[in-house]
């Protein structure tokens, strides 16, 4: 296949849909017979994954991997930022934490030549493998006063030589100001690069839109590539946790009701996709104390500060809710973080996450956990429980969790390095380091086998179903863009 141009799909704000508009790509290059490869320079979010050599990146360039049909590495990711609270962040380089930085040290001029060569190496590794790039930015690319210190919009796409389509969400309003503003914001030689763009999210009639799209490119000088319509029939994994604002917050009649425990620093939501998209289950996010004792199951999610949670949990009444429920007969599962907050008592003797050196937990598990300095990031394959089927999952957490002296150690699940994980109290209740461990089926199936009676629906075959999903948000994308017009500027020479 002939060489294409890196593509870059940049912003002109956040949440405008640069992650799924590549996601498409990925996919829609693939189906073309390419070879693509995602990239993102700098990424922040809490949502992560572990690669196959046990190294973190964001979650959306694992999806849009998994879109390409590529395994996902470090070079498609080489700088995640974590934030672990208001102005501070866990800085993760080539797929290992660093430490934590505050945001005004962060984006200081002082050594931004360090991760500007990391973050270029990483692409050129790609570049030399795959066919096309497909790069995302991050936020608005016209945040001019980062300009000097920008590693993941228009330096690093004039530094791959990339075409950039520029994505605005028409939905929220204002697109020509934005579109022009941030065109117009652009200093002449990153103008050169911008190539193209993308209206995304509309909703009604596009005819109507056909004189906008004319005063767009009038304005601006660069053409308008498609229209996207908004969709709700395709469910593919979004990278920002601003999407948890659009979810259900409250139980419902006739399905299994499922909660996940509205933490402030949740991370790693993903981990209840399979389990949100199942026909027996209505899963919904809630922090109000009436809706979590009203489910029958309470998952209790990662958390990227677990103290900092804990503490909150029991300030707005939410940890005496799960208790509550878990008397009455209610299923509580932790996960990573969750799994620490349901033991006798969190330590932080070092302060990696707080001044607190000790704190209660929910005293759910006979366990007790030690925050420590060293992360664990590795995936995993295990058995759960006395069950034979093999299992898939990742771990990412700072810390260890032990049975209580005196106490058995009862495991949850087995891996096939001969370990042990998690703490098993009954099938109503138990908690686990592994992230992923509900994309498993026999999980899932042991999860709900306490509601059978709700039960009338078929469980989900999850490969299948992502695999629909990346094939119609394709179909989607190429029926409202002018795919031709976009493969004649991948393809022509500067």
């Amino acid at each position: 296949m002939k060489k294409l141009k890196p593509i870059m799909l940049a912003g002109t704000g956040s949440d405008v849909g640069k992650s799924i508009i590549a996601t498409a790509f990925c996919r829609i290059f693939l189906q073309d017979g390419y070879q693509p490869a995602p990239f993102k320079a700098q990424n922040m979010a809490l949502n992560s994954f572990i690669t196959a050599d046990g190294l973190e990146i964001g979650r959306a360039q694992a999806v849009q991997a998994e879109a390409a049909r590529v395994d996902c590495q470090t070079d498609m990711n080489p700088l995640l930022l974590k934030p672990s609270g208001d102005k501070t962040s866990q800085v993760v380089l080539n797929g290992k934490a660093i430490g934590n930085q505050s945001a005004y040290a962060y984006f200081r001029k002082e050594g931004r030549d360090e991760l500007r060569q990391a973050v270029h190496q990483a692409f050129d590794r790609l570049e030399g493998k795959y066919n096309p790039i497909v790069m995302e930015g991050a936020g608005s690319i016209a945040e001019v006063n980062l300009r000097e210190i920008d590693l993941v919009n228009m330096s690093m796409a004039m530094y791959a030589g990339a075409d950039v389509i520029l994505i605005a969400d028409i939905d929220r309003g204002g697109v020509f100001a934005s579109v022009y503003g941030t065109v117009m914001l652009m200093n002449e030689e990153e103008r050169k690069h911008i190539k193209g763009i993308i209206i995304n999210k509309f909703r009604g009639d596009a005819r109507l839109f056909e004189s906008g799209i004319k005063i767009i490119e009038d304005l601006c000088k660069i053409p308008v590539l498609g229209v996207v319509p908004q969709y709700t029939d395709i469910h593919i994994e979004e990278e920002d946790s601003v999407v948890l604002q659009t979810k259900s917050m409250n139980a419902e009649r006739g399905k299994i009701n499922v909660v996940v425990i509205l933490l402030k620093h949740l991370s790693n939501y993903t981990d209840f996709n399979v389990l949100e998209r199942d026909p027996r289950v209505h899963l919904f996010y809630s922090n109000n104390t009436e809706e979590v004792e009203k489910a029958d199951i309470i998952l209790i999610p990662g958390s990227k500060n677990t103290i900092s949670d804990l503490y909150e949990m029991r300030k707005n009444g939410v940890a005496q809710s799960i208790i509550n429920a878990r008397k009455n007969g209610a299923t509580v599962v932790g996960i990573c973080g969750g799994y620490q907050m349901m033991g006798q008592e969190v330590c932080d003797p070092f302060h990696v996450e707080s001044e607190i050196e000790r704190f209660p937990g929910l005293g759910l598990l006979p366990t007790t956990t030690i925050m420590g300095k060293e992360k664990v990031t590795r995936q995993t394959e295990f058995t759960f429980l006395d069950q034979p089927q093999p299992c898939k999952g990742y771990e990412i957490h700072m810390g260890s969790t032990r049975p209580i002296e005196g106490t058995k150690s009862k495991p949850v699940n087995h891996t096939e390095e001969g370990q042990t994980d998690g703490y098993y109290v009954d099938n109503k209740c138990f908690g686990t380091y592994i992230h992923g461990i509900l994309d498993n089926s026999n999980v899932i199936e042991h999860i709900l086998a306490p509601y059978t009676d709700k039960m009338n629906e078929e469980p989900l075959d999850l490969a299948q179903f992502k695999e629909e999903q990346y094939d119609k948000l394709a179909d989607h994308v190429r029926q409202h863009v002018n795919m031709d017009l976009l493969y004649k500027i991948l393809k022509q020479e500067d």
